[in-house]
């Protein structure tokens, strides 16, 4: 069992950065793929990025690809994803989420564990 917090959520303005984190617990953190979602109102929760159990293999969806990066640090057994020239449209909750496989993928049904989730709201 893998528990996740997301911190780091807030209020931005267009074209501004944020980063946010999740911090796991639990079993081996470094035994897991991590992965970010976002879910906005009234849509189904996204893919964001993916990073595999060493740091070494990232996954980005199209829509976020050039502006966000995703990193973890296992000896802090955290995950972040710094979000950098947000838009109105990165408006959502972020949910980081565990692979115990091993993967990069970007559908949920993949992911294990998953946070609680962490607002980000880009102003315009």
């Amino acid at each position: 069992q893998v528990q996740l917090v997301e911190s780091g959520g807030g209020l931005v303005q267009a074209g501004g950065s944020l980063r946010i984190s999740c911090a796991a617990s639990g079993r081996t953190f470094s035994g897991y793929s991590m992965g970010w979602f976002r879910q906005a109102p009234g849509k189904e929760r996204e893919f964001v990025a993916a990073i595999s159990w060493g740091g070494v293999s990232e996954n980005y969806a199209d829509s976020v690809k050039g502006r966000f990066t995703i990193s973890r640090d296992n000896a802090k057994n955290t995950v972040y994803l710094q979000m950098n020239s947000l838009k109105p449209e990165d408006t959502a909750v972020y949910y980081c989420a565990a692979d115990r496989k091993h993967g990069l993928g970007s559908r949920t049904y993949e992911y294990d564990y998953w946070g609680q989730g962490t607002q980000v709201t880009v102003s315009s």
